[in-house]
């Protein structure tokens, strides 16, 4: 019965574990799957050094308690994003960086750093710094990371459906996160008026189109 079935079996022996169907399929319709591969690591290497970027930039928003909670959501929203593509990686065989420094030095964007020296103390030497230097840092990194998903979308547009449904899910949220800098710089730098039509997410992070499915609360 089990022969009638047109997929039961292909060109990778039964039980064999040193192939993957999911990769060979990816090759038969003109995808090289470790160049995808590669790139999806110097993609979310860009989604891990920005959360931790973010992280700082927040911080020195200072006073500026709606700027802290949105750039909260996309911070967040973009640890959502590697956590969503690193299984991806180990599909198609590979394995992240086991030294951190390596990961992020591929990192396909530019760090995103508190644009302020740092003291003699190791502090920022934060006399010269203000809320629009930090937008404009922000607003650059979303658009980076616009582009980089783009590509990736571009790659896989009828070739892979999992990582382009991965993909454009999270090029759409970076999409929603440059509307808020813009909107927010404006204001700050320009006084002008440039909504972004920013709702607040349900919690912090909620990433509603990116985050895995919850299994547990630290998830």
């Amino acid at each position: 019965m089990s022969d009638e079935k047109p997929h039961a079996a292909g060109n990778v022996d039964a039980g064999d574990t040193s192939e993957r169907v999911g990769m060979k399929v990816l090759r038969e319709r003109g995808l090289e799957p470790e160049e995808l591969r590669e790139k999806l690591i110097d993609a979310i290497g860009t989604e891990f050094t920005t959360y931790y970027y973010y992280t700082n930039l927040r911080m020195h928003l200072a006073g500026h308690e709606d700027y802290k909670e949105i750039t909260e959501d996309a911070r967040l929203e973009d640890r959502a994003h590697f956590e969503l593509v690193a299984p991806r990686v180990y599909e198609l065989g590979g394995a992240l960086p086991n030294d951190i420094r390596d990961f992020a030095d591929r990192a396909s964007c530019p760090d995103a750093e508190v644009p302020t020296p740092m003291a003699g103390d190791g502090s920022f030497d934060t006399e010269s710094l203000d809320a629009e230097s930090i937008l404009e840092v922000l607003l650059e990194a979303e658009r980076c990371a616009i582009r980089t998903w783009s590509e990736v979308c571009d790659m896989t547009h009828g070739k892979d459906p999992r990582t382009y449904d991965m993909a454009s899910r999270i090029l759409q949220e970076e999409i929603e996160h440059e509307a808020w800098f813009v909107e927010l710089l404006s204001m700050e730098r320009d006084g002008e008026i440039n909504p972004a039509g920013h709702f607040v997410r349900g919690e912090p992070g909620d990433a509603p189109l990116s985050t895995n499915r919850r299994f547990n609360d630290s998830a």
